[in-house]
């Protein structure tokens, strides 16, 4: 099965990253969060930086349910994702299910609303089986909710969603190349701005940054042994979750 081969230029990343300097450390008060509510974009377009976005019924259902349910910003990330993802694949010749790919494009982020938050699981999980209720009611088979479960629940992992089919790994690349810029140096500069004229970002850093910490405030425990833990510990005082030696000098054994 064709596979994404793509690694994400996690120098390139890292050298953005202290460009900015300690400043990023720092405890960031009073950021816009991600509500149940918010301007609503018009219809999809048919086509965005020559990606097609899929006309069929459940494509059109799922992203009337994601407009509902995300704010526009939100809204907007998850149509860049699948577009996003769209392009590294298609660069590399990737053979892929677009129906599929869009519909986990469009709910992979449901886990950050609080109306499908649980107590005890990471946002990734809390979206998959929000995504999966939603697509059961729709009365689409097992197989293919099992796809759109994995993309979601992976998105954020992205050496094993690599690994997995086409749709997930698509997910799992859009997503990272519109939160953390990974190969965004692969996509030219005309295709971005076309894409970024659709979708427009409208501070999404500072929303996606704020409805971060109050998942990390939220339900801590949750997010151990989690990437994202390591936001909480950098920008929540006290923040009770251990780091992954803490954890392991504290095992229950004798040596």
């Amino acid at each position: 099965m064709p596979s994404f081969n793509i690694e994400p230029d996690r120098q390139a990343v890292d050298r953005r990253t202290l460009l900015r300097g300690s400043m990023a450390a720092a405890a960031v008060p009073a950021l816009p969060v991600a509500g149940e509510t918010g301007k609503r974009p018009a219809g999809l377009p048919p086509v965005v930086a020559g990606i097609p976005i899929p006309q069929t019924k459940l494509a059109r259902d799922s992203a009337a349910f994601a407009r509902e349910a995300f704010p526009e910003v939100f809204f907007n990330h998850c149509m860049r994702t699948y577009v996003f993802g769209c392009l590294l694949a298609d660069r590399q010749g990737v053979r892929y299910d677009r129906e599929l790919a869009f519909v986990a494009s469009a709910l992979h982020d449901l886990g950050m609303l609080q109306k499908y938050a649980t107590p005890a699981q990471p946002f990734e999980v809390d979206g998959a089986d929000a995504a999966q209720r939603f697509l059961s009611g729709k009365g689409v088979s097992a197989s293919r909710i099992d796809v759109v479960w994995d993309a979601i629940a992976l998105h954020t992992n992205g050496g094993v969603a690599r690994r997995k089919r086409p749709e997930i790994a698509l997910v799992s690349a859009g997503s990272g190349l519109d939160f953390a810029g990974f190969n965004y140096e692969l996509i030219p500069p005309s295709t971005m701005r076309d894409v970024l004229s659709h979708f427009p970002r409208s501070g999404f850093k500072q929303m996606a940054l704020g409805d971060l910490l109050r998942h990390l405030n939220e339900k801590p425990a949750a997010y151990v042994l989690h990437p994202f833990s390591e936001v909480g510990r950098r920008r929540i005082p006290n923040f009770p979750i251990p780091a992954p030696d803490d954890i392991l000098m504290n095992a229950p054994f004798a040596e």
